[in-house]
């Protein structure tokens, strides 16, 4: 038994191998992250006697090359949490933090979960391009809200609740009618300094350019409420520069989201499990692509329990002796970008209140008992992560292989 403890960091890793007992069979050594490195990493491993495990944490980006190269060479790799090694008892007072006193932890941890380790399996290439773009999307969409937010601030000052007007969603090419209407009527004088009927005809003109609805009780309505607003910053030249800049990147920025979106729609149904996750309740074209690339690979958890403590939303327990605390809070220790995703899907069934949905009868039972909510919207994860793993590993077992 030969357990290699692997300490990631960018660029390179501290690898120390032991085997039980405490037999030191390498010292702790440095790899760099290159082929010719990470060669003589693979040929060393595969020149000591007897079987190897290699372990190392799954932290960031890091570690995927030397996973990568690790696994495609034969060799028995397994990724862990790192909360599972931070855990991991070192059995002394002292307290050592460096490269090398980690290298061996995992190695002694790799000894003492030997028969649990799961290995690694290579995620093809449409799950890698799926988890990366979530992640560029959640990222592009924070720099939407912000975009957002700074716009409204500045319209605060020239037309006060223009942005409230319209409430249609994004076009597919991420452009809004608020917005929209914004850059063309960016300040109240815009609207006011003239006449109804001529606002109404321009109004018009702008709803068949831009192809919008046109409503004359809509003009008109704007038209009223501009006669009682109050803007301060002055209608010129260098205010309109200031909102067409803020209009031009928060469109860059829902652009981007937009098209994000499509491509890991597009990149989602290549996937196997991609028709029984659509038919959930729940799930759309956004929602779908954003589980299957933070759940990944279901079939890499063994049973219900593991996928939704991945998440983070299983129950946790407080016993000792007679005593047993019958509420304790979710665990809270895996995915964090998977209980977001989770809870956007728990707030849709909240909205929409489809009656046949398991799901969803659970949570609003809990509501109706009177629960917190953290506590049924968390519950209510549970149950559909619970959901989601037998239906898809249902599904999965039906096809060939």
């Amino acid at each position: 038994m030969n357990a290699v403890g692997i300490d990631v960091s960018k660029g390179k890793s501290m690898v120390a191998i032991l085997r039980p007992y405490g037999e030191i069979v390498s010292k702790p050594f440095e790899v760099r992250h290159t082929a010719s490195g990470i060669y003589s990493l693979i040929e060393h491993i595969k020149s000591i006697d007897g079987e190897s495990r290699i372990v190392m944490e799954h932290t960031g980006r890091y570690y995927e090359p030397l996973i990568h190269e690790l696994s495609k060479s034969g060799l028995f790799v397994s990724a862990v949490n790192p909360k599972l090694i931070k855990d991991f008892s070192d059995n002394s007072l002292r307290k050592v933090k460096s490269d090398k006193a980690d290298a061996v932890k995992i190695a002694r941890y790799t000894l003492d979960s030997w028969t649990e380790l799961k290995q690694y399996c290579l995620m093809d290439e449409i799950r890698n391009q799926l988890k990366t773009m979530n992640r560029q999307f959640d990222f592009y969409m924070k720099h939407k809200t912000a975009m957002k937010n700074n716009l409204i601030s500045i319209l605060d000052q020239t037309y006060p609740g223009a942005n409230t007007y319209f409430d249609s969603p994004a076009r597919e090419d991420g452009s809004q009618k608020w917005v929209d209407f914004a850059a063309t009527f960016w300040h109240v004088d815009c609207v006011r300094k003239i006449s109804l009927k001529v606002f109404v005809d321009h109004y018009q003109k702008w709803c068949k350019r831009k192809k919008y609805n046109f409503s004359q009780s809509k003009a008109e309505e704007i038209y009223g409420k501009a006669k009682e607003l109050v803007s301060v910053l002055p209608k010129d030249d260098l205010t309109k520069l200031i909102i067409k800049q803020a209009i031009d990147q928060l469109n860059t920025a829902s652009q981007t989201v937009e098209q994000l979106r499509t491509m890991m729609n597009e990149a989602a149904s290549k996937l196997p499990e991609y028709p029984v996750v659509m038919a959930m309740k729940g799930v759309g074209k956004s929602l779908g692509p954003q589980l299957m690339a933070e759940i990944g690979d279901v079939s890499r958890f063994t049973h219900k329990g593991a996928i939704t403590a991945f998440a983070g939303v299983d129950p946790g327990v407080n016993e000792s002796g007679s005593y047993e605390q019958k509420s304790v809070h979710a665990s809270k220790r895996g995915s964090g970008a998977l209980r977001k995703t989770l809870f956007q899907v728990m707030d849709a069934l909240i909205k929409t209140k489809p009656q046949d949905d398991p799901v969803y009868l659970f949570m609003d039972k809990k509501r109706a008992q009177g629960k917190p909510y953290y506590v049924y919207m968390t519950a209510g994860a549970n149950k559909f992560l619970r959901i989601y793993y037998g239906r898809v590993k249902e599904y999965l077992s039906t096809l060939s292989e």
